[in-house]
């Protein structure tokens, strides 16, 4: 009589009819190579598919360290950079022709609503006797006055008509403040009101950075990530770290490597680059202190560039991002 019994080492397979049948398994079991096709393709897709919008992915870009991949229609491209259509181009660079008139509308609409809000005074370079004068304003316009800056200043004065490369000046500047000369206290104390600011404003870059602020734009270095290689005496790092931080970029704490896959497949762009520049497309800069008598060797390579310090500072101090020296 043949033997029934189970083998001691396999058990009953016991599936209720209510469970759905488990899926194959991805090695064919001699009904073909072909057996579990679908079943692997399905996988496929699934893993071609971007997380975010779900959609087959287009231009792929690996984040790196997480490993993340998403589709290249998710890195702050600007909607004139998906159309070839030349006159559909220049319909979209309209407002930026126009910046001047927009610009000025913006700031008479947002001058009143930032003095509306509470007054914060700060100065930098200025004499015991010009300080003596900045907070007895801040008591006429019931304004507060800080000597350390942070995010809530909104006024910061400078001894002459020049901007200054002192640390609280490019913060100002960064965080788009009013950077304004003596002379707008003095005014003010005659005539014990807040007098209007755009007459005692400097010019170029601090006004740059606050029409970018009431406007909404990005930050300067929006879509940048520095490395900050050897000593620093000039401007010490720990500044260099605040004015990127303010600025709206990102520290790196590893040296960029130029010919590695992962850096130059981040597809994201530089917001205040010059769109008909390659430095657009530049996202990471290995910064080096320029005044020693070292100067590493050049790196300018897909996103990775190298840049002395004194280019960083300029960049601040004109609010834009600077074209690097062939």
């Amino acid at each position: 009589m043949p033997d029934n019994r189970q083998p001691r080492n396999r058990q009953p397979r016991i599936r209720s009819g209510n469970e759905p049948r488990s899926a194959p398994a991805m090695e064919p079991d001699g009904r073909g190579a072909w057996a579990h096709s679908r079943a692997a393709l399905d996988r496929l897709e699934k893993l071609l598919r971007c997380s975010r919008c779900t959609n087959i992915l287009r231009e792929p870009v690996c984040l790196g360290g997480c490993e993340h991949i998403f589709c290249s229609n998710i890195f702050g491209l600007r909607p004139v950079d998906y159309t070839d259509d030349e006159s559909m181009k220049s319909l979209l660079l309209l407002p930026e022709k126009n910046e001047s008139s927009s610009a000025s509308h913006c700031s008479v609409m947002n001058t009143g609503q930032r003095r509306d809000g509470p007054l914060v005074l700060i100065g930098s370079g200025l004499s015991s006797e010009q300080q003596k004068m900045l907070s007895e304003l801040a008591v006429i316009l019931k304004a507060k006055k800080y000597t350390e800056f942070d995010s809530t200043v909104t006024h910061v004065v400078v001894p002459g008509d020049a901007v200054q490369s002192t640390l609280k000046c490019m913060l100002g500047i960064l965080n788009g403040c009013w950077i304004l000369k003596f002379e707008w206290v003095k005014a003010c104390l005659r005539r014990k009101v807040c007098e209007q600011e755009e007459k005692y404003e400097i010019p170029e870059g601090p006004r740059r950075s606050r029409l970018n602020r009431e406007q909404l734009l990005p930050k300067l270095f929006d879509g940048c990530y520095f490395y900050l290689w050897g000593t620093f005496k000039h401007h010490p790092k720990d500044n260099l770290i605040k004015l990127v931080t303010a600025g709206g970029g990102q520290i790196l704490s590893r040296k960029p490597k130029p010919d590695s896959d992962v850096t130059q497949t981040i597809n994201t762009v530089a917001y205040h680059a010059r769109p008909d520049s390659d430095q657009r497309f530049c996202t990471q800069y290995i910064i080096y202190e320029d005044l020693c008598n070292y100067h590493p060797e050049r790196v300018r390579q897909g996103k990775v560039w190298k840049a002395p310090s004194s280019w960083f500072i300029d960049c601040v101090m004109s609010f834009e991002l600077l074209p690097l020296d062939s």
